[in-house]
């Protein structure tokens, strides 16, 4: 009896070890382990373009072939192909931002334009600024996934990982919700092939189903240009 009380015991034991393990793990170790498996934080850092084509559907039945061009450290541009004809929806050149104005149906510079940076937020987030924290675990669809916390002064992030193998599936942001899917290998680096975002306004949101994406391509010297 004593040896079962004390076997009980050192099982509680082990079982209070490792779950305050997994949280002592820190979302840093989730993080790290996603970079890790999508392709090695070497490979990421030497990735220094992206081209994606493919078909944006917005609203119920709207859908458009896309194309969107991105390079380090911040230049972008995105374009629709409506009616046989592309169309530059918005972009960042290195000095200003411009975007489609609907209401004028003309492309506008925007000098104040916010570029957000090549590298997503968790990629060296610690040398960014940024602190994790693993709230837990939480299911997006059918999958459970860590639920980690980026955050930086008042912004915060929240991303969720596969916990099967630390996929990236969902991310929270202040303003819009993104969640990934169908991942596929793009020489050293797996990339979402389906990309969906929603938001509270309902009218920007979008769903991407990428057809081809291209790594290291060397772009025109105007690709980005207004």
């Amino acid at each position: 009896m004593q040896i079962a009380k004390h076997m009980k015991s050192f099982l509680l034991l082990i079982t209070f070890v490792l779950s305050t393990s997994l949280f002592a793990q820190t979302g840093k170790e989730i993080i790290d382990r996603s970079i890790e498996l999508s392709g090695g934080i070497t490979n990421w850092k030497l990735l220094n373009t992206v081209a994606i084509s493919g078909k944006v559907t917005l609203g119920v039945n709207d859908e458009y072939p896309i194309k969107i061009f991105q390079a380090r450290p911040n230049l972008t541009k995105t374009s629709i192909t409506i009616a046989s004809k592309e169309n530059i929806v918005e972009g960042y050149d290195g000095e200003n931002g411009y975007a489609m104005n609907y209401a004028t149906n003309k492309l506008e510079r925007y000098p104040n334009y916010n570029a957000e940076s090549f590298d997503t937020d968790f990629i060296d987030f610690e040398s960014k600024g940024f602190s994790a924290q693993l709230l837990g675990k939480e299911k997006v669809g059918t999958k459970d996934c860590y639920k980690v916390e980026l955050t930086k002064n008042v912004n915060k992030t929240i991303y969720f990982f596969d916990v099967k193998n630390y996929q990236l599936l969902k991310e929270i942001q202040k303003d819009e919700t993104l969640i990934y899917g169908d991942y596929k290998k793009v020489g050293n680096l797996l990339f979402p092939y389906r990309i969906e975002s929603s938001s509270s306004k309902k009218d920007s949101d979008y769903v991407i189903l990428v057809q081809k994406i291209e790594t290291n391509k060397v772009f025109p010297k105007n690709t980005f240009k207004f």
